[in-house]
């Protein structure tokens, strides 16, 4: 998943580069519409970040199901070293989750300023 957000962020990595080629120079005023332009940027970055967050959102519910599930059998069975490994795994798992909605937070904070 870290892998698949990092390529989902890289809309997020170029603003400024696409913020420079989208808006035109004195010289192409009249030749591009700067103001659809950057609408068509803004409108692919919400798109972006509503979709990211879906995604990390997602992630977290069915790993904390997961999680949920092995502490109920962890209950039941105290003496199963494999299955506290896996729901030591699983935790892991859940908190690097949470952790990247933060990041996800800060990405958007610093694309929208950029833009703004």
């Amino acid at each position: 998943i870290q892998e698949l957000l990092r390529v989902m962020r890289t809309i997020d990595d170029r603003i400024v580069h696409e913020l420079n080629t989208t808006i035109p120079t004195a010289s192409f005023v009249g030749k591009v519409d700067a103001s659809q332009t950057c609408k068509e940027l803004y409108q692919s970055l919400m798109d972006a970040h509503t979709s990211r967050e879906r995604i990390i959102k997602n992630c977290i519910a069915q790993t904390s199901s997961v999680v949920k599930a092995l502490r109920e059998e962890r209950e039941k069975a105290q003496d199963d070293v494999a299955l506290l490994k896996q729901l030591r795994k699983e935790q892991t798992k859940l908190k690097l989750m949470q952790s990247e909605l933060n990041v996800e937070e800060v990405v958007n904070d610093r694309s929208w300023k950029v833009l703004d």
